[in-house]
């Protein structure tokens, strides 16, 4: 089947495969626009939100643009491609591959002002953009490894649910997470021999961590599989997708977990996620979650609007703007864990 490329916004006379993400008003208003690894993504929506609430404050445009349905970096080449057709006052790039788009159609984005969003390129590909808007992603990592030390202060053992390994911001935050468990702040790169093996107390089983979480519902039954193995003290998931579909979450995975409660075998469960609606603040209530970081796509959109319009007025703009993150316990709780 097919998947389809997504263009988030309004042109003149029809609205074209998707929700507006900011109108266009006042004379001559620049147009930009975020690619994302997915538009049907809950984090890049309220990215996409964000940026088009900052650009319509000053009568400006951003889009949402790229596939929908799959991540695949193939895909976000071709979006990038037919985005750099539009004529751009500049680009925001969630970045899949880095060697694959330096080499595909970033050899031909001199011409349009191009930061990144959320994931940024590798260091060798990184003079093809300009700045880079989003998390700390290593800091980030070592905020999950201090609300996993909250939970279990003695260590134990740890699973992460990471996205892909080519993306270098899920690589990022499994190195925080081990540096901050291992207490060692000089890693500069994440091998396979960097897993966790007793430091302090902490070690992760053989099958961990667990890659290609992105699907929901492959994240929920990676999440039960570890639960039915019993194996684990801690899961940290790195990005939101276990509780895309909160009610799902619930069902699947409550009665496991009453079970583990009733043998003391209950591991703590920690989720880097957008903005909790309801539902997924229930699961925290409930007791199913213990701790949610936050991802701030909203502000990530705000500040990534930000950055472009400078460089499109040829201002000068900080190599990295870092946007902090925050921590959700459940209501009863009032003990929030300090920062690393």
């Amino acid at each position: 089947m097919k998947r389809r490329l997504f263009f988030r916004f309004l042109s003149a006379a029809t609205l074209l495969c998707g929700l507006p993400f900011g109108l266009l008003a006042g004379a001559e208003p620049l147009q930009f626009a975020l690619i994302a690894k997915r538009v049907d993504h809950p984090f890049f929506i309220q990215a996409g939100e964000g940026c088009a609430e900052a650009a319509q404050a000053q009568n400006d445009t951003c889009l949402l643009l790229g596939a929908s349905e799959l991540e695949h970096f193939r895909l976000q080449n071709q979006a990038l491609e037919q985005a750099l057709n539009m004529d751009l006052d500049g680009i925001a790039l969630s970045v899949t591959h880095s060697k694959w788009l330096a080499d595909h159609a970033l050899q031909r984005a001199s011409k349009t002002p191009l930061i990144t969003f959320e994931a940024d390129l590798k260091p060798a590909e990184r003079h093809l953009r300009r700045g880079y808007v989003g998390l700390d992603n290593l800091a980030f990592g070592q905020q999950l490894g201090v609300l996993a030390k909250r939970f279990r202060p003695q260590g134990g053992k740890l699973c992460v649910l990471n996205g892909s390994a080519r993306e270098t911001n899920y690589q990022e935050r499994l190195q925080g997470i081990r540096q901050q468990l291992r207490g060692s702040q000089t890693q500069t790169k994440v091998r396979a021999a960097d897993r966790l093996r007793g430091e302090n107390g902490w070690s992760e089983p053989n099958r961990c961590p667990l890659y290609r979480a992105e699907n929901p519902e492959k994240a929920v039954l990676q999440l039960a599989a570890l639960l039915k193995a019993s194996e684990v003290d801690v899961i940290i998931s790195t990005g939101s997708w276990p509780i895309y579909q909160a009610d799902v979450f619930r069902q699947q995975l409550g009665p496991l977990l009453a079970e583990l409660d009733k043998k003391g075998a209950r591991p703590a469960i920690i989720i880097a996620t957008n903005e909790p609606d309801a539902v997924q603040r229930a699961l925290l209530d409930d007791g199913l979650v213990q701790a949610y970081l936050s991802l701030e796509g909203r502000e990530i959109g705000r500040q990534s609007y930000r950055m472009l319009k400078r460089l499109a007025q040829g201002e000068p703009v900080p190599e990295k703007i870092f946007v902090d993150s925050h921590i959700y316990l459940p209501k009863a709780s009032t003990d929030i864990p300090s920062e690393p």
